[in-house]
């Protein structure tokens, strides 16, 4: 009953287990009116069930990271979902709005388990090639749901109310449940020795840290994630408020964006496949994304902001990180496979405490008038990721790739010296069976 990682069903189980946040927040995007209305509340305290959501799953990976380390990938997962059941049980049938803020902060802790695992579970098992083919096509199935998501929310919500969304949810965690405790084996390789106490958690974190190829790319990762979050949070602000589209018309772009960052990542998959060095994409998606994103900020700054010119420069933008965060998450998991967990979870709460600050930045910013909460924001952290992988994550990888080369050079050179000529005949073995001591 093991689903082989090979196949594309595994590929499926790890890209559903990813997509589980963002079918947390975008279903219940539609939703938070009728819950305001429910509770006597404001929309924006309703809102408060998106930021306990966010909360718990920045939260949450600090602890499955090293637990599954420790413990193993495979009961993580089965915790991670069922935390996401019970707490959508719990969101069903809450009676105040303090209760269903409680339960969400719980779903957002389950959810935060299921990219926590999977990334590791994917440096457990593949390498190279076919590790970057592995995350880019669970990065294409996952940018499928923010697509498809608001608007199931949206149908589900005429067709009952927001609770009807949370039944669907805790329905489809269950099943999720279900497929993991069956069909997905254990692929860590578990050290008795390695203990969950804080010390040596707070270890690893440091160790992971401390890493100039890990840390270097965890700052690419994350200020690429914080160009994308920029616009994600700062586009219908823009985009309806001062170009005038229409919640159609915005919906429309919306969808068209996401699509660019599943081509981004479907056509690293296929280089990956043909195998081409990860390097390649990686400064060509960090590239166009800088690129476009300072020519956004350039037309913002001179108020000249033609909508064909703003769409296709956006397109283009998150087009450059569907090629680029594949290799920069792989990138990250690599070095330290013993504590992948500790990696996969640190890389996740730098993702997210960034992608929060540059959320925030972006709504402070917002004046009414201009684009440039959102376009100075994804200006600058493309920038970073640009600059973080030229001068640190580039230099990091050819000092570690030196010293790996003069390792090799040094175990081959010892174990010819320790060879007899060839032609000459071994005496060892016959010295030491006569108690003699040859020199």
């Amino acid at each position: 009953m093991r689903i082989p990682p090979a196949s594309v069903t595994f590929t499926l189980l790890l890209s559903f287990l990813v997509a589980l946040p963002a079918f947390g927040i975008d279903m219940s995007l539609p939703a938070l009116t009728a819950i305001g209305a429910t509770f006597g509340s404001t929309p924006s305290q309703a809102g408060l069930t998106m930021s306990l959501f966010m909360l718990g799953f920045a939260i949450g990976p600090l602890f499955y990271g090293p637990a599954s380390d420790r413990f193993g990938r495979k009961p993580m997962a089965v915790l991670g979902c069922a935390l996401f059941a019970i707490a959508g049980v719990g969101c069903l049938v809450a009676r105040s709005l303090p209760a269903l803020l409680a339960w969400r902060f719980v779903q957002g802790a389950g959810a935060g388990a299921g990219i926590t695992i999977s990334l590791a579970i994917i440096r457990d098992l593949f390498e190279g090639q076919a590790a970057r083919t592995r995350l880019s096509y669970v990065t294409v199935a996952t940018m499928i749901v923010p697509m498809i998501a608001p608007t199931a929310g949206a149908a589900l919500l005429g067709f009952g109310s927001w609770r009807a969304i949370q039944a669907v949810l805790a329905g489809t965690s269950l099943l999720l449940l279900l497929v993991v405790s069956i069909g997905l084996a254990e692929s860590a390789r578990l050290d008795p020795a390695n203990r969950l106490a804080p010390i040596v958690v707070l270890r690893n974190y440091l160790r992971v840290l401390r890493h100039p190829v890990c840390a270097a790319y965890i700052l690419v990762n994350a200020a690429g994630f914080g160009c994308l979050f920029a616009y994600v949070s700062g586009s219908s602000l823009v985009l309806i408020d001062v170009m005038g589209l229409r919640p159609q018309q915005y919906a429309l772009l919306f969808g068209a964006t996401s699509f660019a960052i599943l081509a981004g990542a479907f056509v690293n998959g296929r280089l990956a496949a043909m195998d081409i060095a990860p390097d390649y994409p990686l400064i060509i998606g960090l590239s166009l994304a800088t690129v476009s994103a300072m020519s956004l900020l350039g037309l913002t700054l001179v108020v000249w902001t033609p909508l064909s010119l703003l769409i296709s420069l956006l397109v283009l933008a998150n087009f450059g990180f569907g090629l680029t965060a594949p290799n920069a998450m792989q990138a990250v998991m690599q070095p330290l496979p013993k504590i992948a967990g500790a990696a996969s979870a640190m890389m996740g709460v730098v993702q997210m405490t960034t992608a929060a600050v540059v959320s925030g930045l972006v709504t402070v910013l917002f004046d009414s008038r201009s684009a440039l909460s959102m376009t100075a924001p994804m200006a600058l952290c493309s920038l970073i990721a640009l600059a973080g992988h030229l001068l640190f994550a580039r230099p990091a990888e050819r000092k570690a790739f030196a010293r790996r080369s003069s390792s090799d050079l040094a175990k081959t050179r010892a174990s010819s010296t320790d060879r007899p000529p060839r032609g000459s005949p071994d005496l060892s073995g016959l010295g030491r069976a006569r108690g003699l001591k040859l020199t």
